[in-house]
Protein backbone atom coordinates (compact mmCIF):
# COMPACT_ATOMS: atom_id res chain seq x y z
CA UNK A 1 0.00 0.00 0.00
CA UNK A 2 2.84 2.37 0.92
CA UNK A 3 4.56 1.89 -2.43
CA UNK A 4 1.33 2.60 -4.27
CA UNK A 5 0.85 5.84 -2.34
CA UNK A 6 4.41 6.97 -3.09
CA UNK A 7 4.15 6.04 -6.74
CA UNK A 8 0.87 7.89 -7.01
CA UNK A 9 2.27 11.04 -5.45
CA UNK A 10 5.44 10.85 -7.55
CA UNK A 11 3.64 10.55 -10.84
CA UNK A 12 1.23 13.35 -9.87
CA UNK A 13 4.21 15.63 -9.22
CA UNK A 14 5.85 14.61 -12.47
CA UNK A 15 2.69 15.59 -14.32
CA UNK A 16 1.89 18.75 -12.37
CA UNK A 17 5.36 20.35 -12.16
CA UNK A 18 6.18 20.36 -15.90
CA UNK A 19 2.68 21.59 -16.69
CA UNK A 20 2.99 24.41 -14.17
CA UNK A 21 6.44 25.27 -15.47
CA UNK A 22 5.30 25.31 -19.08
CA UNK A 23 2.36 27.50 -18.12
CA UNK A 24 4.67 29.91 -16.28
CA UNK A 25 7.03 29.90 -19.25
CA UNK A 26 4.16 30.68 -21.59
CA UNK A 27 3.10 33.55 -19.36
CA UNK A 28 6.66 34.90 -19.30
CA UNK A 29 7.04 34.61 -23.07
CA UNK A 30 3.75 36.40 -23.67
CA UNK A 31 4.91 39.33 -21.55
CA UNK A 32 6.90 41.90 -23.52
CA UNK A 33 9.78 43.81 -21.98
CA UNK A 34 11.87 46.72 -23.19
CA UNK A 35 15.36 46.65 -21.72
CA UNK A 36 17.12 50.00 -21.47
CA UNK A 37 20.79 50.77 -21.91
CA UNK A 38 22.82 53.88 -22.68
CA UNK A 39 26.36 55.05 -23.23
CA UNK A 40 29.23 54.05 -25.49
CA UNK A 41 29.12 55.00 -29.15
CA UNK A 42 32.27 52.88 -29.56
CA UNK A 43 30.31 49.65 -29.07
CA UNK A 44 27.11 50.77 -30.81
CA UNK A 45 27.59 48.79 -34.07
CA UNK A 46 27.93 45.60 -32.03
CA UNK A 47 25.25 46.49 -29.48
CA UNK A 48 22.78 47.22 -32.25
CA UNK A 49 23.52 43.85 -33.84
CA UNK A 50 22.90 42.17 -30.49
CA UNK A 51 19.60 44.02 -30.25
CA UNK A 52 18.43 42.72 -33.61
CA UNK A 53 19.70 39.15 -33.25
CA UNK A 54 18.41 38.70 -29.70
CA UNK A 55 14.96 39.87 -30.71
CA UNK A 56 14.89 37.21 -33.44
CA UNK A 57 15.05 34.46 -30.82
CA UNK A 58 13.23 36.34 -28.03
CA UNK A 59 10.55 38.27 -29.84
CA UNK A 60 9.05 39.57 -26.60
CA UNK A 61 12.31 41.32 -25.66
CA UNK A 62 13.30 44.66 -27.17
CA UNK A 63 16.37 46.72 -26.38
CA UNK A 64 16.29 50.51 -26.32
CA UNK A 65 19.97 51.48 -26.40
CA UNK A 66 20.88 55.18 -26.46
CA UNK A 67 24.26 55.72 -28.13
CA UNK A 68 24.98 58.98 -26.30
CA UNK A 69 28.58 58.55 -25.13
CA UNK A 70 30.08 56.77 -22.14
CA UNK A 71 29.94 59.79 -19.85
CA UNK A 72 26.22 60.37 -20.41
CA UNK A 73 25.51 56.66 -20.04
CA UNK A 74 27.27 56.55 -16.66
CA UNK A 75 25.21 59.54 -15.49
CA UNK A 76 21.99 57.72 -16.36
CA UNK A 77 23.29 54.66 -14.50
CA UNK A 78 23.95 56.79 -11.44
CA UNK A 79 20.41 58.14 -11.71
CA UNK A 80 19.21 54.52 -11.86
CA UNK A 81 17.13 55.28 -14.93
CA UNK A 82 18.53 52.53 -17.21
CA UNK A 83 18.98 48.79 -16.77
CA UNK A 84 22.65 49.06 -17.72
CA UNK A 85 25.23 51.51 -19.01
CA UNK A 86 27.94 50.83 -21.58
CA UNK A 87 31.31 52.54 -21.39
CA UNK A 88 34.79 52.24 -22.87
CA UNK A 89 36.13 53.75 -19.66
CA UNK A 90 35.92 51.88 -16.35
CA UNK A 91 34.25 53.67 -13.47
CA UNK A 92 36.57 56.16 -11.84
CA UNK A 93 36.73 56.23 -8.05
CA UNK A 94 34.36 59.20 -7.98
CA UNK A 95 31.96 57.58 -10.48
CA UNK A 96 31.93 54.40 -8.41
CA UNK A 97 31.21 56.38 -5.25
CA UNK A 98 28.14 57.83 -6.96
CA UNK A 99 27.00 54.38 -8.10
CA UNK A 100 27.70 51.99 -5.21
CA UNK A 101 27.04 48.33 -5.88
CA UNK A 102 27.77 48.38 -9.61
CA UNK A 103 29.29 45.38 -11.38
CA UNK A 104 31.70 45.86 -14.29
CA UNK A 105 31.15 43.35 -17.11
CA UNK A 106 33.61 43.57 -20.04
CA UNK A 107 31.65 42.75 -23.19
CA UNK A 108 33.99 43.55 -26.07
CA UNK A 109 37.44 44.70 -27.13
CA UNK A 110 38.20 47.18 -29.89
CA UNK A 111 40.85 49.36 -31.45
CA UNK A 112 41.00 53.14 -31.86
CA UNK A 113 42.33 54.30 -35.21
CA UNK A 114 44.10 57.51 -36.15
CA UNK A 115 42.00 58.27 -39.22
CA UNK A 116 43.03 60.97 -41.70
CA UNK A 117 41.90 62.59 -44.94
CA UNK A 118 44.95 63.43 -47.05
CA UNK A 119 44.21 63.42 -50.79
CA UNK A 120 46.53 61.00 -52.58
CA UNK A 121 47.75 59.27 -49.38
CA UNK A 122 46.39 55.77 -48.75
CA UNK A 123 46.13 54.00 -45.42
CA UNK A 124 49.37 53.10 -43.70
CA UNK A 125 50.91 56.48 -42.86
CA UNK A 126 53.41 55.65 -40.13
CA UNK A 127 53.07 57.51 -36.84
CA UNK A 128 54.67 57.12 -33.43
CA UNK A 129 52.92 57.85 -30.15
CA UNK A 130 54.93 61.03 -29.43
CA UNK A 131 54.17 62.37 -32.94
CA UNK A 132 50.45 61.70 -32.46
CA UNK A 133 50.57 63.55 -29.14
CA UNK A 134 52.27 66.54 -30.77
CA UNK A 135 49.65 66.65 -33.54
CA UNK A 136 46.78 66.72 -31.03
CA UNK A 137 48.60 69.30 -28.89
CA UNK A 138 49.20 71.58 -31.87
CA UNK A 139 52.98 71.28 -31.75
CA UNK A 140 53.02 69.67 -35.19
CA UNK A 141 50.78 71.72 -37.45
CA UNK A 142 51.44 70.63 -41.06
CA UNK A 143 51.41 67.27 -42.77
CA UNK A 144 54.90 67.69 -44.24
CA UNK A 145 56.45 68.41 -40.85
CA UNK A 146 59.89 66.73 -40.69
CA UNK A 147 58.82 64.52 -37.76
CA UNK A 148 56.10 62.99 -39.94
CA UNK A 149 58.12 63.03 -43.17
CA UNK A 150 61.09 61.24 -41.60
CA UNK A 151 58.81 58.34 -40.61
CA UNK A 152 57.40 58.11 -44.14
CA UNK A 153 60.15 58.35 -46.77
CA UNK A 154 58.78 58.32 -50.30
CA UNK A 155 55.30 59.51 -49.29
CA UNK A 156 54.29 62.78 -50.93
CA UNK A 157 53.06 64.71 -47.89
CA UNK A 158 51.38 68.06 -48.63
CA UNK A 159 52.34 71.38 -47.16
CA UNK A 160 48.88 71.73 -45.64
CA UNK A 161 47.68 72.60 -42.16
CA UNK A 162 46.47 69.66 -40.09
CA UNK A 163 42.81 69.94 -39.04
CA UNK A 164 42.36 68.13 -35.73
CA UNK A 165 39.01 66.54 -34.84
CA UNK A 166 38.17 65.26 -31.35
CA UNK A 167 35.15 64.35 -29.27
CA UNK A 168 32.94 67.10 -27.89
CA UNK A 169 31.05 64.82 -25.46
CA UNK A 170 32.09 62.75 -22.46
CA UNK A 171 33.62 59.73 -24.14
CA UNK A 172 35.15 56.40 -23.24
CA UNK A 173 36.95 56.50 -26.58
CA UNK A 174 38.54 59.77 -25.47
CA UNK A 175 39.41 58.14 -22.14
CA UNK A 176 41.27 55.29 -23.85
CA UNK A 177 42.94 57.56 -26.41
CA UNK A 178 44.17 60.04 -23.79
CA UNK A 179 45.23 57.12 -21.60
CA UNK A 180 47.53 56.07 -24.44
CA UNK A 181 48.84 59.60 -25.04
CA UNK A 182 49.50 60.05 -21.32
CA UNK A 183 51.57 56.87 -21.26
CA UNK A 184 53.77 57.73 -24.23
CA UNK A 185 54.07 61.52 -23.81
CA UNK A 186 55.05 63.11 -20.48
CA UNK A 187 54.22 66.48 -22.03
CA UNK A 188 50.66 65.37 -22.79
CA UNK A 189 50.26 63.84 -19.35
CA UNK A 190 51.19 67.05 -17.53
CA UNK A 191 49.51 69.57 -19.83
CA UNK A 192 46.33 67.78 -20.96
CA UNK A 193 45.96 64.52 -19.08
CA UNK A 194 43.54 61.61 -19.29
CA UNK A 195 39.77 61.49 -19.01
CA UNK A 196 36.41 61.12 -20.68
CA UNK A 197 36.69 64.86 -21.30
CA UNK A 198 39.95 66.83 -21.44
CA UNK A 199 40.92 70.46 -22.17
CA UNK A 200 41.80 70.03 -25.85
CA UNK A 201 44.54 72.48 -26.87
CA UNK A 202 43.25 72.64 -30.46
CA UNK A 203 40.70 71.13 -32.79
CA UNK A 204 37.04 70.83 -33.72
CA UNK A 205 34.68 68.73 -31.62
CA UNK A 206 32.25 66.11 -32.90
CA UNK A 207 29.59 64.20 -30.98
CA UNK A 208 30.19 60.48 -30.81
CA UNK A 209 32.48 58.36 -32.95
CA UNK A 210 30.15 59.07 -35.86
CA UNK A 211 30.56 62.83 -35.37
CA UNK A 212 34.36 62.68 -35.45
CA UNK A 213 34.26 60.31 -38.44
CA UNK A 214 32.05 62.78 -40.31
CA UNK A 215 34.43 65.67 -39.67
CA UNK A 216 37.45 63.70 -40.89
CA UNK A 217 35.73 62.25 -43.92
CA UNK A 218 34.30 65.56 -45.11
CA UNK A 219 37.32 67.77 -44.33
CA UNK A 220 40.49 67.59 -46.36
CA UNK A 221 43.71 67.30 -44.31
CA UNK A 222 41.77 66.38 -41.16
CA UNK A 223 42.79 63.79 -38.58
CA UNK A 224 40.83 62.27 -35.70
CA UNK A 225 40.61 59.24 -33.43
CA UNK A 226 37.72 56.84 -34.08
CA UNK A 227 36.81 53.25 -33.31
CA UNK A 228 37.97 50.70 -35.88
CA UNK A 229 34.48 49.64 -37.03
CA UNK A 230 33.57 53.24 -37.85
CA UNK A 231 36.75 53.64 -39.91
CA UNK A 232 35.94 50.54 -41.96
CA UNK A 233 32.25 51.35 -42.35
CA UNK A 234 33.12 54.80 -43.64
CA UNK A 235 35.98 53.50 -45.85
CA UNK A 236 38.48 55.82 -44.19
CA UNK A 237 42.26 55.81 -44.31
CA UNK A 238 44.15 55.37 -41.07
CA UNK A 239 47.67 55.24 -39.67
CA UNK A 240 49.86 52.32 -38.72
CA UNK A 241 51.06 53.11 -35.18
CA UNK A 242 54.41 52.14 -33.69
CA UNK A 243 54.11 49.34 -31.12
CA UNK A 244 55.19 49.58 -27.49
CA UNK A 245 58.44 47.75 -28.24
CA UNK A 246 59.38 50.26 -30.94
CA UNK A 247 60.03 47.41 -33.37
CA UNK A 248 57.28 47.87 -35.96
CA UNK A 249 54.37 50.00 -37.15
CA UNK A 250 51.19 48.02 -36.60
CA UNK A 251 47.97 48.15 -38.60
CA UNK A 252 44.81 48.13 -36.47
CA UNK A 253 43.13 44.76 -37.14
CA UNK A 254 41.25 42.18 -35.11
CA UNK A 255 44.48 40.18 -34.71
CA UNK A 256 46.64 43.12 -33.63
CA UNK A 257 44.03 44.42 -31.17
CA UNK A 258 43.61 40.88 -29.83
CA UNK A 259 47.38 40.60 -29.33
CA UNK A 260 47.38 43.81 -27.30
CA UNK A 261 44.45 42.65 -25.16
CA UNK A 262 45.90 39.19 -24.58
CA UNK A 263 48.95 40.68 -22.89
CA UNK A 264 46.73 42.37 -20.28
CA UNK A 265 43.72 40.08 -19.85
CA UNK A 266 45.30 37.86 -17.20
CA UNK A 267 45.47 40.61 -14.58
CA UNK A 268 41.90 41.88 -14.40
CA UNK A 269 39.84 42.28 -11.19
CA UNK A 270 36.56 40.58 -10.35
CA UNK A 271 33.35 42.19 -11.63
CA UNK A 272 32.73 43.79 -8.23
CA UNK A 273 36.35 44.88 -7.86
CA UNK A 274 38.12 48.18 -8.56
CA UNK A 275 38.49 48.71 -12.32
CA UNK A 276 39.49 52.37 -12.15
CA UNK A 277 43.14 51.66 -13.00
CA UNK A 278 42.55 49.02 -15.68
CA UNK A 279 44.20 49.79 -19.01
CA UNK A 280 45.23 47.62 -21.96
CA UNK A 281 46.90 50.32 -24.08
CA UNK A 282 50.51 50.03 -25.27
CA UNK A 283 51.07 46.40 -24.32
CA UNK A 284 54.28 44.65 -25.40
CA UNK A 285 54.42 42.45 -28.47
CA UNK A 286 55.59 42.81 -32.05
CA UNK A 287 52.03 42.65 -33.44
CA UNK A 288 50.23 44.46 -30.59
CA UNK A 289 48.27 47.49 -31.77
CA UNK A 290 48.87 49.99 -28.97
CA UNK A 291 45.59 51.99 -28.93
CA UNK A 292 43.16 49.31 -27.82
CA UNK A 293 40.50 49.18 -25.14
CA UNK A 294 38.06 46.98 -23.34
CA UNK A 295 34.48 48.15 -23.45
CA UNK A 296 32.14 47.42 -20.56
CA UNK A 297 28.58 47.02 -19.41
CA UNK A 298 27.87 48.37 -15.93
CA UNK A 299 24.89 46.95 -14.06
CA UNK A 300 23.72 47.19 -10.45
CA UNK A 301 24.36 44.12 -8.34
CA UNK A 302 20.87 44.52 -6.86
CA UNK A 303 18.61 45.30 -9.79
CA UNK A 304 15.73 46.25 -7.51
CA UNK A 305 17.50 49.61 -7.03
CA UNK A 306 16.81 50.54 -10.67
CA UNK A 307 13.78 52.76 -11.07
CA UNK A 308 10.73 50.76 -12.13
CA UNK A 309 12.53 47.41 -12.18
CA UNK A 310 10.53 44.25 -11.56
CA UNK A 311 11.75 40.79 -10.70
CA UNK A 312 10.64 39.37 -14.05
CA UNK A 313 12.32 42.15 -15.99
CA UNK A 314 15.48 41.75 -13.92
CA UNK A 315 15.60 38.13 -15.06
CA UNK A 316 15.36 39.26 -18.69
CA UNK A 317 18.21 41.75 -18.15
CA UNK A 318 20.41 38.93 -16.86
CA UNK A 319 19.40 36.69 -19.76
CA UNK A 320 20.37 39.38 -22.28
CA UNK A 321 23.72 40.07 -20.62
CA UNK A 322 24.47 36.35 -20.57
CA UNK A 323 23.66 36.27 -24.27
CA UNK A 324 26.04 39.06 -25.24
CA UNK A 325 29.02 37.49 -23.45
CA UNK A 326 28.34 34.04 -24.92
CA UNK A 327 26.31 33.54 -28.11
CA UNK A 328 26.50 37.23 -28.99
CA UNK A 329 30.27 37.08 -29.35
CA UNK A 330 29.87 35.32 -32.71
CA UNK A 331 29.02 38.72 -34.24
CA UNK A 332 32.11 40.52 -32.90
CA UNK A 333 34.68 39.66 -35.57
CA UNK A 334 32.44 40.58 -38.47
CA UNK A 335 32.14 44.08 -37.03
CA UNK A 336 35.90 44.28 -36.25
CA UNK A 337 35.65 43.77 -32.50
CA UNK A 338 37.68 41.10 -30.73
CA UNK A 339 35.66 38.20 -29.25
CA UNK A 340 36.11 37.89 -25.50
CA UNK A 341 38.76 35.39 -24.37
CA UNK A 342 37.70 32.70 -21.90
CA UNK A 343 39.51 34.42 -19.02
CA UNK A 344 37.29 37.50 -19.38
CA UNK A 345 34.14 35.43 -19.95
CA UNK A 346 34.80 33.74 -16.59
CA UNK A 347 34.97 37.14 -14.87
CA UNK A 348 31.67 38.06 -16.51
CA UNK A 349 29.96 34.78 -15.59
CA UNK A 350 31.00 35.12 -11.96
CA UNK A 351 29.81 38.72 -11.94
CA UNK A 352 26.39 38.02 -13.44
CA UNK A 353 25.90 35.19 -10.93
CA UNK A 354 26.09 37.82 -8.16
CA UNK A 355 23.13 39.85 -9.41
CA UNK A 356 20.18 39.85 -7.03
CA UNK A 357 16.74 41.40 -6.70
CA UNK A 358 15.99 42.85 -3.26
CA UNK A 359 19.01 40.96 -1.99
CA UNK A 360 17.78 37.56 -3.15
CA UNK A 361 18.87 35.54 -6.14
CA UNK A 362 16.86 36.21 -9.27
CA UNK A 363 14.85 32.98 -9.68
CA UNK A 364 14.81 30.97 -12.84
CA UNK A 365 12.78 27.76 -13.03
CA UNK A 366 13.23 25.91 -16.27
CA UNK A 367 13.88 22.53 -17.88
CA UNK A 368 16.98 21.77 -15.84
CA UNK A 369 15.07 22.33 -12.60
CA UNK A 370 12.34 19.98 -13.84
CA UNK A 371 14.85 17.24 -14.62
CA UNK A 372 16.48 17.63 -11.20
CA UNK A 373 13.08 17.39 -9.49
CA UNK A 374 12.17 14.30 -11.52
CA UNK A 375 15.42 12.58 -10.57
CA UNK A 376 14.81 13.46 -6.92
CA UNK A 377 11.32 11.98 -6.99
CA UNK A 378 12.44 8.77 -8.66
CA UNK A 379 15.27 8.49 -6.13
CA UNK A 380 12.72 8.71 -3.30
CA UNK A 381 10.71 5.94 -4.91
CA UNK A 382 13.74 3.70 -5.28
CA UNK A 383 14.90 4.28 -1.71
CA UNK A 384 11.46 3.74 -0.27
CA UNK A 385 11.02 0.49 -2.19
CA UNK A 386 14.36 -0.89 -1.02
CA UNK A 387 14.11 0.20 2.62
CA UNK A 388 10.40 -0.15 3.24
CA UNK A 389 10.24 3.55 4.23
CA UNK A 390 6.59 4.54 4.77
CA UNK A 391 5.13 7.94 3.89
CA UNK A 392 1.45 7.07 4.36
CA UNK A 393 0.06 7.68 7.87
CA UNK A 394 -0.58 4.80 10.24
CA UNK A 395 -4.10 4.42 11.62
Amino acid sequence: MTTKVILGLAFMLLLIVPAASLNASAQTNSQSYTLTGAGSTFVFPLMDTWRVEYNKIHQNINLNYQSIGSGAGIKLLQQKSVDFAASDAPLSASDAANAPGVLTIPESIGGITIAYNIPGVDKGLKLTGPVIAKIFMGSITSWNDPEIANLNPGVNLPDQKIVVAHRSDGSGTTYAFTDYLSKISPDWKTKVGQGKTVPWPIGTGGSGNAGVATIVKTTQYAVGYIELAYAFQNKMTYAFVQNADGTSFVEPTIDSVSADAAAASGNLPAADGDWSQVSIVNQPGNNSYPISTLTYVMVYKDLSTVNGETQDKANEVINFLNYIIHDGQQYASGLLYVPLPDTIKKIDEDGLAKITFNGGAVPEFGPISIIVLAIAIMSIIAISYRTGLRFSPKF
